[in-house]
């Protein structure tokens, strides 16, 4: 399952954006296979001018995006997140951003981790000062309200087209039946008419036996079956009719709900 595949993503990416502007947090959605779908929102230079701008760097953080789960802290001290987007009780993506600090950058610390990187410590600061902070409980809050928001949305674009895909087959399975239902009525009729002409056959055979008489036995004997024959055959047909008008009567309603 693809969310790209069913997902309002223009709808997805302004939702994200908005959470951002508001929030001053980072954050991208990423499909089942690890594919972006959104736009890199809210990205500081802290993180991708300098820290990944290394290979340590890099290495450090892809094993934060594998290891963390839920709002947790990075190896640089910024508080990133991990958010599944649940359908049907699968995982079908995520949603991950932070870059934010719970509070002013400790100098000694950062400058530590950049030159662990082989980075400038004095610009590495100085782009770690540029870094929003917020109250940690704030950060926590914020990326609960973005799971809950980003999956009751996916899902209802999923039921939506779910749905959607439902009523498209029935629509067609009802045109379906409809000529189906169609074809039965024009043989039906032409039931009518084989019927009639066995009740005339059988009244023809009738009269032609009397005249033979005696000789004649064995062709009344075959004009009566002619004659049951035709009989049966208006029963059986008046059945199919019977159905026949009760199934039109059901796909009728159908097709008037579902505006065909």
């Amino acid at each position: 399952m693809f969310i790209r595949d069913f997902c309002d993503l223009e709808q997805l990416n302004m939702i994200l954006r908005r959470w951002s502007e508001s929030t001053g947090m980072s954050v991208v959605a990423l499909d089942s296979d690890g594919k972006y779908i959104s736009d890199e929102i809210g990205l500081t230079e802290f993180c991708m001018k300098y820290t990944r701008s290394t290979d340590e760097g890099c290495r450090r953080c892809e094993k934060c995006n594998q290891e963390g789960k839920g709002t947790y802290f990075c190896h640089a001290g910024l508080i990133d997140f991990s958010l599944d987007i649940i359908i049907e009780g699968e995982a079908a993506g995520k949603i991950v951003g932070g870059q934010v600090l719970s509070h002013e950058p400790e100098e000694s610390k950062i400058k530590e981790v950049a030159r662990e990187l082989g980075l400038n410590p004095e610009a590495y600061y100085q782009a770690a000062k540029k870094v929003p902070v917020r109250p940690e409980q704030a950060i926590r809050s914020a990326a609960e309200l973005l799971e809950v928001t980003v999956n009751m949305f996916v899902n209802y674009q999923y039921m939506y087209n779910k749905n959607h895909n439902i009523i498209s087959a029935l629509n067609t399975n009802i045109k379906e039946v409809s000529s189906l239902l169609k074809d039965i009525n024009d043989k039906s009729r032409a039931l009518d008419k084989i019927e009639s002409k066995q009740r005339i056959l059988a009244l023809n055979a009738s009269i032609e036996a009397g005249r033979a008489g005696e000789a004649g036995k064995g062709f009344a004997v075959v004009a009566n079956e002619v004659g049951n024959l035709a009989v049966n055959s208006g029963e059986v047909n008046k059945s199919i009719k019977n159905t026949l008008k009760e199934l039109i009567s059901v796909v009728g309603k159908l097709e008037e709900a579902s505006g065909n």
